[in-house]
């Protein structure tokens, strides 16, 4: 009997995690009898009670198991952890938040038994806040036109994964592994599949989506997969410059000649300061992103530090070294 595993990232999800788990296993009992299944729900350190839910739900169904982690490691970090602690022939994601459409799981199963090894939901519509959906249409848009890998747009993770590719996701020594690039990246080889669905409303709870979580993505995805901004940088650099010179000879001739008796203060020389100050201080910026992402890397942190797991056979090794459990 093959296995689905069912992972869910949860923070502070107290009104929806049991009501989430409920859904699941209609889903998969009602339309999916013949498979066996598995759902994990990896907790980013939540302060609601959400983890008090979550231990009651694994008291109660031995299938569902819990990872708790000791901090909040970030909305990539713990999802890309938990899919590497999964034990299932196929691997489905979902947001505990309801807006990732529980009902959709056995079109995924469907198509992967028809071959695709990675089935992946696609945003075609959504009814979260209008600017937010504006400004992530906008940032997906902008990372495809300067990513060398086809990024996919209004995709966030949701949909499944075959086993094969959940052992390459271990392989990955990656300290901020960003799974929509993972994804995009090697998808192709995986005989891919796109299915498109609208995002619903969040059911309960607040969205822990925010200005700064968006711009978070973006850093990432740019310093992770761009070099458009350091060309752009070193081109810009030398426009400047260029201009700055052309400016400057032109004032010196001016100057010298005494056209007109051609008086311009000292505008030129501030507009210079301004433009090219305001330029070094955006790229100076830009270039700390990189060297943050570097930075980052080299230290090799692990993914996901746990507190505890709850439902996991002790005597079976976790399977995702990147990990590690702290100190009792």
């Amino acid at each position: 009997m093959k296995k689905i595993s069912i992972m869910i990232p949860c923070y502070n999800e107290v009104e929806n995690a049991e009501l989430m788990s409920m859904a699941v296993i209609n889903v998969l009992e009602e339309a999916l009898p013949t498979y066996d299944y598995e759902i994990l729900f990896i907790d980013n350190c939540s302060q609601d009670g959400t983890r008090e839910v979550l231990e009651k739900l694994c008291k109660e169904n031995k299938k569902i198991k819990a990872i708790f982690n000791v901090t909040n490691f970030g909305q990539f970090n713990s999802p890309f952890y938990g899919m590497c602690q999964t034990t299932g022939d196929c691997t489905i994601v979902l947001c505990c938040d309801f807006q990732d459409p529980v009902e959709l799981s056995p079109t995924f199963v469907h198509e992967w038994e028809n071959g695709h090894k990675i089935v992946s939901g696609i945003k075609t519509s959504s009814k979260e806040n209008g600017f937010i959906y504006f400004l992530r249409t906008c940032y997906y848009r902008m990372i495809k036109n300067m990513s060398s890998v086809r990024m996919i747009e209004h995709f966030t993770g949701f949909g499944l994964y075959d086993k094969t590719f959940i052992s390459i996701l271990r392989e990955l020594n990656d300290p901020i592994p960003f799974l929509r690039g993972i994804v995009a990246e090697y998808g192709s080889g995986f005989n891919m599949i796109e299915i498109p669905y609208e995002q619903a409303k969040r059911r309960a709870g607040k969205t822990h989506n925010n200005l700064y979580s968006l711009y978070d993505a973006a850093m990432l995805s740019i310093t992770s997969y761009t070099k458009v901004g350091l060309r752009l940088a070193t081109l810009l650099g030398f426009l400047s410059s260029g201009i700055s010179m052309v400016v400057a000879f032109i004032y010196l001739i001016l100057k010298l000649c005494n056209w007109h008796n051609f008086q311009a203060g000292n505008a030129p020389t501030t507009i210079g300061i301004f433009v090219l100050g305001s330029l070094q201080l955006f790229f100076i910026g830009l270039l700390g992103e990189y060297i943050l992402n570097i930075n980052t890397r080299v230290i090799n942190r692990p993914v996901v530090v746990e507190e505890k797991r709850l439902n996991f056979d002790e005597d079976v090794k976790k399977q995702d070294n990147r990990g590690e459990k702290a100190d009792e």
